[in-house]
């Protein structure tokens, strides 16, 4: 997701490819994150893998994977270097790809534990000025993702703790240290990108509440995001082969989602010019 409010690349370079596949036609060569559950990993044990092979499958193709880390330069060194045609899992309208239609919409999430009965689900909430607030960062400020940019706007920074969004990459799935967090005690609450919330929220020993970030936008910063796959800017062909697939497929889409516990916001399926709101 890109860097003006959408949250997934501006972070260190990385240099993580493990193969590139060769071109075929009868495949699909997709960029994909090898450490980054719950969207993919090298074992295709992500929601997004499970949608790709979904789309592979319709479309008669196999997927061949390019496996690169979702850091700063990803574009530039998978789908502008051709050596992978589509990018799952990215905002709808980042600047850098042509999006398809999208198939899914989430937003932020407050988390807490259930047994703090807490209920947190705006940002104006008298509750943030006394609690331990755990928040997504992208950078060493954390002031790059929409819930700190929110946070900052209302003068809440020294109760603010900030939880890198790809963590240590040497871990398992790293991005799962601030729903530990949580779990813990070490933050009263946290706010989380809706995928990644829902589904370590449901592998967590203890109970834990999702409530979705309300209103959907803060201002001039949207906390809700329609998703899509990103193709590389005129291969026309290889989008609409993908927006037919997505379009044909919506109900094994949503049934591959709710699995992963993804909290899906309303009008998923709608056109991929409505990028956030």
């Amino acid at each position: 997701m890109k860097r003006r409010w959408h949250f997934c690349v501006s972070v260190s370079a990385a240099s993580m490819l493990v193969g590139a596949a060769a071109a075929d036609a009868s495949a699909l060569r997709v960029c994909a994150d090898p450490n980054n559950l719950p969207f993919s990993d090298q074992a295709r044990r992500g929601f997004e893998n499970e949608i790709v092979e979904l789309i592979a499958r319709d479309l008669g193709a196999t997927v061949e994977y390019t496996w690169w880390a979702q850091r700063r330069g990803y574009v530039r060194h998978t789908l502008k270097a051709n050596i992978c045609d589509v990018w799952p899992g990215v905002a709808s309208g980042a600047e850098m790809m042509t999006s398809s239609r999208p198939y899914y919409r989430s937003s932020y999430v407050f988390v807490t534990r259930a047994d703090r009965g807490m209920h947190i689900a705006s940002f104006d909430d008298p509750q943030l000025r006394q609690l331990l607030i755990g928040v997504q960062m992208v950078g060493s400020d954390a002031m790059n993702t929409p819930p700190a940019h929110a946070l900052a706007r209302r003068g809440i920074v020294q109760n603010v703790r900030g939880y890198m969004l790809y963590g240590d990459y040497r871990q398992p799935h790293p991005a799962s240290a601030i729903i530990d967090a949580v779990k813990n005690g070490n933050v009263d609450v946290a706010v989380v990108w809706g995928p990644m919330a829902g589904y370590f929220a449901a592998q967590a020993s203890t109970p834990l509440t999702i409530e979705p970030v309300e209103p959907w936008r803060d201002g001039m910063v949207p906390m809700a995001f329609y998703v899509s796959m990103g193709v590389r800017h005129g291969d026309n062909a290889l989008l609409k082969r993908l927006d037919d697939s997505l379009e044909r497929n919506h109900a094994a889409i949503s049934a591959i989602l709710a699995k992963y516990h993804v909290p899906v916001l309303p009008d998923t399926f709608a056109a991929s010019e409505n990028s956030s709101q």
